[in-house]
């Protein structure tokens, strides 16, 4: 490819073939005359010193500041398995992370004793401090939804109860931001858990860090097996777990 060049100008090249900015055509003989240059090609004229240039070295980027520092982030937490790569990855992103359990839809008490008590064990595994929030609301949870039971309609009323929870202890406890481990599950309605999340912080004066952790399923699946946590087959509610039974029984 033939590079057009300004009349009267002509094209350098350093002794390493590096481009250089182009010349006057006279200052460019002057230089092949000296013998501190010679005709690498005649059309486009030009030519190759014979030394190498230093060239001052390209200003890199500032990096750009990690969302997560010198910020802490109260953590929602539905189960073990879902905190696994959610924790890790808030932490990546340079958050002091801090759990919470708040999970009055989980049915029956046995489950939800199962689920928290897989926490308790999971969380100082990895340095992971959790605010325990004590009783079991189910009848709460259950006047809440009473006439809503349908899937999604149900969900947002769950999401509602507990994001808020989780917001009111993040601003009582100091915290920057609150999230959820909801958001990596392909199950929930992240769209909707954002929109809660939003509200909800907007009261508190608090921020609600979104992410599509999604993007950790699989490797949340690996720890929770290297880890032998106890994972459920349903979301929580009774609902959930009629519907779960009701899919598996209709693949069978």
């Amino acid at each position: 490819m033939i590079c057009r060049q300004p009349m009267g100008k002509a094209i350098v090249v350093d002794a390493a073939g590096r481009s250089l900015s182009p010349t006057s055509e006279e200052k460019a003989r002057r230089l092949i005359r000296e013998g501190k240059a010679t005709v690498a090609r005649e059309q486009p004229m030009t030519i190759r010193l014979n030394y190498e240039v230093q060239m001052p070295p390209k200003p890199q980027p500032e990096p750009a500041p990690l969302p997560g520092e010198d910020r802490r982030v109260l953590l929602h937490i539905c189960c073990a398995p879902c905190a696994t790569y959610a924790a890790r990855r808030l932490r990546e992103l340079a958050f002091d992370v801090t759990g919470y359990w708040y999970n009055p839809n989980v049915h029956p008490f046995s489950e939800h004793e199962r689920r928290r008590e897989t926490l308790a064990q999971y969380a100082p595994t990895i340095d992971l401090p959790v605010i325990w929030e004590p009783g079991y609301e189910i009848v709460g949870f259950l006047r809440a939804i009473y006439g809503q039971e349908q899937f999604r309609v149900r969900c947002k009323i769950c999401y509602q109860m507990r994001l808020a929870r989780t917001a009111l202890t993040a601003a009582r406890e100091g915290f920057d931001a609150f999230t959820t481990t909801l958001l990596i599950s392909p199950y929930q309605d992240q769209a909707a858990i954002r929109v809660t999340g939003e509200q909800v912080a907007a009261r508190y004066g608090l921020d609600f860090y979104f992410e599509n952790f999604r993007r950790g399923w699989a490797d949340h699946a690996v720890m929770t097996r290297q880890q032998e946590l106890y994972s459920q087959r349903y979301c929580g509610c009774v609902y959930s777990e009629w519907e779960a039974r009701n899919r598996k029984a209709t693949t069978r």
